[in-house]
């Protein structure tokens, strides 16, 4: 991991270049992503299995192959180890309590002079929920995203995944049965976001999208913002970490780690005074590289995008 020492006299010219290797060509992206939303847009559920082909490399056999069955979800759910299963409950209860405790209420107010004043909370008909990963998704993501639909009492929940090499985590299924989740698409990047805005043959139109993904996603829902709402435009991870001579390296390791492995794109700091420690931090981030399932993404970010600054003070 390249470490940068702010004492050196090159330390003006070395983090510049860092900043401009975090640039991103949004105009190039925004021109992508509104060509695969057009294609969508027209083309249904064919764009979609053409985009599939493209990029998840596999190729849908019929429309009714973009679904997840709910045999599927429950089989999963069934086949996971009891310790994980158990975990799963035990986020959701959590979770869920958090969320009712933030549940808005309906009110109003009656005056004397005849007017009225109030709110009215009334939950969206259907929700589209996007859950990166493929493979590796995260069933994390998809508990934070699929319960606050359930406590406020969204009627229908529609999930987007991606599937590369038709693969997908067993893990996030076993969630989606969970939570009662009953229409799972495999079907991922700004191509899911299109089909969940528009609808396709397969895919309903939702009246909201949330969930997290890379700047194709995120431009993706930035562009049908107004056909459908959205919870916000979340850029690639980030993470920057300060860090004195207490803190242990390989945790500090993990730290990076953790938001390096979700997107080529992601950014990773670390700034510290002690010199010693920031080599040891870029040793053990090597050692963990190899041990991650998405290692070539991971080192990417680390290469591309992170960095450990030292410094002299935490001034």
């Amino acid at each position: 991991m390249k470490i940068i020492e702010s004492s050196t006299t090159s330390f003006a010219s070395d983090f510049s270049e860092l900043l401009e290797r975090g640039k991103m060509d949004i105009e190039g992206v925004t021109g992508i992503v509104t060509g695969l939303l057009a294609e969508i847009r027209t083309g249904g559920d064919r764009a979609l299995r053409q985009h599939i082909a493209k990029f998840d490399r596999w190729e849908p056999e019929s429309d009714a192959a973009l679904a997840v069955s709910t045999d599927a979800m429950q089989a999963a759910y069934e086949a996971i180890d009891g310790e994980l299963r158990e975990a799963l409950h035990l986020a959701y209860d959590r979770i869920e309590a958090y969320h009712q405790k933030l549940m808005p209420k309906s009110w109003f107010d009656f005056e004397k002079n005849g007017s009225m004043l109030g709110q009215k909370v009334t939950p969206v008909d259907r929700a589209g929920l996007y859950i990166p990963g493929g493979k590796a998704a995260y069933p994390s993501s998809l508990l934070m995203n699929v319960i606050p639909a359930i406590v406020a009492g969204v009627e229908e929940i529609i999930v987007c995944t991606p599937t590369p090499d038709d693969e997908i985590n067993e893990l996030l299924l076993a969630a989606c049965h969970l939570c009662k989740v009953t229409k799972v698409f495999k079907v991922g990047g700004a191509s899911a976001i299109g089909a969940m805005a528009y609808g396709t043959e397969t895919i309903p139109k939702v009246d909201v999208i949330t969930g997290p993904g890379n700047i194709f996603v995120a431009t993706a829902k930035k562009l049908v913002y107004g056909e459908v709402n959205i919870d916000m435009i979340a850029g690639p991870s980030e993470i920057g970490i300060l860090a004195d001579e207490t803190a242990r390296a390989d945790f500090l390791a993990i730290d990076l780690l953790s938001q390096a492995e979700h997107d080529e794109m992601a950014s990773c700091m670390l700034i510290t005074t002690d010199k010693e420690r920031a080599g040891r931090v870029s040793d053990e981030v090597e050692a963990y590289l190899g041990e991650l399932s998405r290692e070539e993404i991971a080192r990417k970010s680390i290469e591309e995008r992170g960095a450990i600054i030292v410094t002299s003070s935490m001034d």
